[in-house]
């Protein structure tokens, strides 16, 4: 999922329903700020909610954090869009035999709601959501059940992502090579390792895979 497309989207339509009387450049700066707080959907949502409580300039009626949750978990999704390339990238690993997984931290019906949504989880092999197996990235056990799933070795394994340290890092401690999407999140010095390969966009996969 375009995780950014699909936030920014979202949140206009927040600011346009609940805060619609400021001004379109005063809007545009919340949506903005929105994205900084959420840190790319790695932000605890709860505290998420709380602070949005207290920081956004309502006009009179003030949501609760209850409220807000309510919003998005009715709203969030309606605005679900796909990266740009998945299709061609899929099809073309696909065409090629590889085994593919999807490995994802989060709640069960939240993620198969994003698959389904976005129609994904068809084209892979295994399906692997924290919640189901009681462990998460970086937990060096979930990456090495993938690997178990699929039936092949680490060292013939690629594991692409965007979070330095759930993805490449964790990847990495089992003897997987990473391919980090570059996104929103610097490196991490302190995790003593570079990824074997950066990307910005999935169509660089086509030259490396």
């Amino acid at each position: 999922m375009d995780r950014d497309t699909t936030f920014r989207k979202y949140s206009e339509q927040f600011v346009n329903d609940h805060l619609g009387h400021l001004d379109q450049v005063t809007q545009a700066e919340i949506v903005s700020d929105l994205k900084v707080r959420d840190a790319d959907g790695y932000r605890d949502k709860q505290a998420f909610f709380e602070e949005m409580v207290e920081c956004l300039p309502w006009k009179k009626q003030v949501l609760t954090a209850c409220e807000i949750e309510s919003y998005y978990n009715t709203h969030y999704m309606t605005h679900a869009c796909k990266m740009a390339y998945v299709d061609e990238v899929l099809a073309y690993c696909q065409s090629q035999g590889y085994l593919m997984a999807i490995m994802t931290n989060g709640k069960h019906h939240v993620q198969y709601g994003k698959m389904g949504l976005l129609q994904l989880s068809q084209q892979f092999h295994t399906v692997i959501v924290s919640e189901d197996v009681g462990m998460k990235k970086p937990d060096q056990r979930i990456y090495q059940m993938a690997i178990d799933k699929l039936e092949v070795a680490a060292e013939n394994t690629i594991f692409i992502g965007d979070h330095p340290r759930n993805d490449i890092w964790g990847a990495n401690q089992v003897g997987i090579r990473g391919i980090w999407l570059r996104r929103y999140h610097g490196w991490d010095d302190s995790l003593g390792m570079k990824p074997w390969k950066t990307i910005d966009q999935l169509n660089e996969l086509f030259e490396i895979i």
